[in-house]
Parts: structure tokens; C-alpha cells; sequence
């Protein structure tokens, strides 16, 4: 595939955390400790060159040990990282999660001060490589300033994944404060969707969202599903059933796989298939990107 995909925000390092058995608050539990690669952005990257897309990856690393790692890491995988930057006396981004002895995730925490510095002026530098994509993505770990220069200045459908109920406000206020507000794609997961719009359904949330300038929504719903929803049209479809190992990434590769059906040329809402394919596929792995999502999908 010889589309040029462009994916801006977050890289850091995963600790991830699983119970062996239920969880006793205030004290020590027994489980397993993975540690990885991720971000949300970086996962994206990582999984859309695994399908096969020609990736550029735009993050800051730390000037650290995990900064090194990460920068060559993504470097291995076929991830070009030549506007990304790495800053020196920069602690590098750390996600630590714990998740319940079935794999789902209790709680997280992410230390993601390093993406602050993906500022507009920082992006208007890269501009004229970053409109050379066919496809942009981008995760809410960036500020709402620089989403809203991404909306008003990038040239390709520009896509964006939510990250989380704090940081998904950001696309919310980007889009109101925008000269003209238009996204191609926004994907969210339920929680975060209700959290922005204030809205009690998802269907009502959806359409809050289409009035405020998006084009696609993307409403991830766990176990449920997704549903989907454009002005013309509505879908919701099912979960595809798979062993749950570890949740974390699955987010971020259903909308990898929906950039990766959109490059392929496959129409709304199909599109939703390659992302529940994806996410299935990052489940039943304990990394938060299955190195095999190629077989899966392809």
C-alpha cells in the first residue's frame, strides 16, 4: 500500500498490570507485569504498519532511556519517525494500567507531559510534509490548540481518537472555536462520548457531535459493539467474539483498522468491520498491538 498516512501525539512506554485474582484494595496482589511500547498515537502508527500503510509517526521523546527505546523501537517496525523530535532533559510519556483478572482494565494512569510541546507553531514547521499525507491522525494527548490548527490547516481527512474523558473534551472545544469546524472522523468510546456531549444515549450523543462539524462518529461500546453514524445514516454493530487477554490498545487499533479500510477505498460504514477486526485482534494479545493483526485483518 502506497498511501501516506501521518499519525500525531502520544508515545510512551506501557506498564501494564494484570491480576491473578480479584483485587484487594490496600494491599499487595499477586498478577503479572507487562512492559511494552505504546501511546496512542504510536500504537495507531504501529499497527497501520503492520497492515502494510506507509507511516510517519510526529511525537516528542523524552531524552531519557525510554526515549531511546521508543525512538528506535518505532524506527524497527517500519515507523518513519523523521519529524517526530527528541528532547533532551525530557522525561519520556509512561502509561501504567491495572487491569481485573479477566483483562479488564480497574484503572491507568498517564503521564504524558512531553506532548505538550506538539504546539501549532511546532506543526505549522512540519506543515508542508504533513499535507503531503493521504490520511492524518491524531490523539487528544496534543492540546486543544493544536488540534483546532490541525482542523484549520491540514489538507487530508484528518481522523481523531478520543484517548479519554478528560482529554476528549479538547476535540469538542477545538471543533466550537474552529473557524470552520469540520472533522472527517471522531472515534470515542462511550464513556467519553456521554462525557462531552452530556448527552444520556449514544444516538443522542452521535448527533450532538455530527451538528458541532463531524463528518463520521465512531461510538465504541465495549462488549456492545460500536455504533456508527453519519447525517445520512445510523449502524450499530456487534462485538466479534474473542478471549479476552488484555484490553489495552484495542481503542486505538479499531480506529487504525477503520484509516486502514478508509485507504482502502471501503465505503461507511463497512469501514467499522476492519475496526472490530483490529480490536479483536489486540485483545486476545497481551501487547497492546498484536504483532500478528496482518493475518488477521488481511
Amino acid at each position: 500500500m502506497e498511501t501516506l498516512i501521518s499519525v500525531i501525539g502520544g508515545a510512551n512506554m506501557d506498564m501494564s498490570a494484570t491480576l491473578a485474582e480479584a483485587f484487594i484494595a490496600s494491599d499487595s496482589n499477586p498478577g503479572h507485569i507487562e512492559v511494552g511500547y505504546g501511546g496512542v498515537a504510536r500504537n495507531i502508527a504501529h499497527n497501520l504498519a503492520l497492515l502494510g500503510a506507509r507511516t510517519q509517526l510526529l511525537t516528542i521523546f523524552g531524552g531519557d532511556l525510554f526515549g531511546g527505546l521508543l525512538h528506535d523501537y518505532c524506527k524497527q517496525q517500519g515507523i518513519d519517525v523523521h519529524l517526530s523530535e527528541r528532547v533532551k532533559d525530557l522525561r519520556s510519556g509512561i502509561y501504567l494500567c491495572l487491569n481485573n483478572h479477566g483483562g479488564e482494565m480497574i484503572a491507568a494512569v498517564a503521564d504524558t507531559e512531553a506532548i505538550k510541546l506538539i504546539t501549532p507553531e511546532w506543526l505549522a514547521k512540519r506543515n508542508g510534509e504533513i499535507n503531503m499525507s493521504d490520511f492524518i491522525v491524531a490523539d487528544t494527548n496534543i492540546g486543544e490548540d493544536a488540534i483546532r490548527w490541525l482542523m484549520e490547516n491540514v489538507t487530508a481527512p484528518l481522523f481523531i481518537d478520543g484517548v479519554s474523558t478528560t482529554k476528549a473534551h479538547r476535540v469538542v472545544n477545538a471543533l466550537r472555536n474552529a473557524k470552520l469546524p469540520y472533522l472527517h472522523t471522531l472515534k470515542l468510546n462511550l464513556k467519553e462520548a456521554l462525557a462531552v456531549t452530556e448527552a444520556a444515549t449514544y444516538a443522542e450523543a452521535a448527533q450532538k457531535l455530527l451538528d458541532l462539524g463531524v463528518a463520521h462518529v465512531y461510538i465504541t461500546l465495549s462488549g456492545d459493539g460500536v455504533y456508527c453514524r453519519t447525517a445520512a445514516e445510523e449502524w450499530l454493530f456487534p462485538a466479534l467474539p474473542g478471549e479476552i487477554v488484555n484490553t489495552t490498545g484495542a481503542g486505538d487499533a479499531f480506529l487504525a483498522g477503520v484509516v486502514y479500510a478508509h485507504a482502502k477505498g471501503i465505503d461507511f460504514p463497512q469501514t467499522a468491520q476492519y475496526g472490530l477486526m483490529a480490536a479483536r485482534a489486540t485483545i486476545m494479545s497481551p501487547k497492546a498491538v498484536n504483532p500478528d493483526i496482518a493475518n488477521i485483518l488481511l
